[in-house]
């Protein structure tokens, strides 16, 4: 999900059930400066299954409480508008391509949770000051309705290059890359594929061929896509869409009945890999509720959960994921990645040259 996504990546239009108030929101001891309420603040993907949960507030003895707050992008910018006073104790969500952004406007404070050296070294962030943990990772690529191109006997796309030939204008549509965080890594995979002289190119010819930018993930998938179960209800007519390596094995899952075979496919070479994180915010309320979530985050029953209910990947090493999301969902092969110094460095200058060369 998300990276993603993060986040269920088909949260909406497939009918899988989130846990968006797994305990009250009412005073005393429920409301988050309460010590026996913790309080999870995360973009709208969240998701988990209610017997791991439960396991955990048994154990731990901590009532969890989660405040699911828009696209990935959004719910970060809010985070960091409302840090001298946050919403919750522990923020998840937060990528690799906003993760600077977090930590240079002080989000979070640090602590390195038990289990941490389990995380696969790739995915490690912020080794110096422990301030956020990498929780899953996935890959942000562009979807494509099968059933569509085989009616217009059309072949699918396979790269970045082919999404600007001719015979694929007007079928792809995007998440804004100034908001949305598939949005922004599908502009930071095209800057990892054509360099900083040559991405703004690329994005002329995407905008020439009739590329369709909207505000979110919801909206693009459920909405604009013509292969999703949201977007075949709606009659959409857009048969690529930026979306998640994911979303095929999420199709066909939440399907029902359920088909033999994914009813999309994603397009190998357009993929981006993302990490998302989760970290102690700072200001929490409950900062020891705060560090046992995050204990438990990276524990092994939580990472082993995730790919069936949030469609992203464990970043444990000794998770083991099922085989019904591995038959449908691969990780990409070669993946576009960025340097996260580099994305500091640039990310802000992208997308203002971004929004100008595409949305006006």
């Amino acid at each position: 999900m998300s990276i993603t996504k993060k986040a269920t990546v088909l949260a909406v239009g497939l009918g899988l059930v989130t846990l968006s108030a797994c305990g009250s929101s009412g005073g005393g001891d429920e409301a988050s400066g309460g010590s026996r309420t913790v309080t999870l603040v995360s973009h709208d993907s969240w998701a988990a299954s209610k017997d791991v949960i439960a396991a955990f507030e048994k154990s731990s003895g901590y009532k969890v409480r989660v405040l699911e707050d828009g696209d990935a992008g959004q719910a970060v910018n809010k985070a960091i508008l409302t840090k001298d006073n946050p919403q919750g104790d522990v923020f998840f969500g937060v990528d690799n391509t906003l993760l600077s952004r977090a930590l240079d406007n002080g989000l979070f404070q640090p602590y390195e949770p038990k289990d941490a050296d389990r995380v696969k070294p790739e995915y490690r962030a912020d080794q110096d000051k422990h301030r956020v943990t990498a929780v899953d990772t996935g890959d942000i690529c562009v979807n494509y309705d099968k059933k569509w191109f085989d009616e217009h006997e059309l072949t699918p796309p396979a790269s970045f290059d082919d999404l600007a030939e001719p015979r694929y204008k007007n079928l792809l549509v995007t998440e804004n890359a100034a908001t949305s965080s598939p949005g922004l890594g599908f502009l930071l995979g095209t800057a990892a594929r054509y360099g900083d002289d040559g991405w703004q190119d690329y994005w002329k010819k995407l905008k020439a061929n009739g590329v369709k930018v909207v505000g979110g993930w919801e909206e693009a998938y459920n909405e604009e896509f013509s292969g999703s179960a949201g977007g075949r209800k709606a009659k959409a007519d857009r048969p690529l869409v930026v979306s998640y390596a994911s979303s095929p094995p999420a199709e066909v899952i939440y399907a029902d009945p359920r088909p033999d075979t994914a009813p999309t496919g994603i397009v190998p070479g357009t993929c981006f890999r993302q990490v998302e994180y989760a970290g102690l915010l700072s200001g929490a309320k409950n900062p020891e509720g705060g560090k046992a979530l995050l204990d438990f985050l990276i524990g092994k029953r939580f990472q082993e959960d995730m790919p069936l209910n949030m469609f992203v990947h464990p970043v444990r090493d000794d998770a083991k994921v099922p085989e019904e999301f591995t038959k449908y969902g691969p990780q990409a092969e070669d993946p576009q990645t960025l340097d996260p110094d580099e994305i500091a460095e640039h990310r802000d200058e992208w997308v203002k040259t971004w929004t100008s060369l595409v949305l006006k």
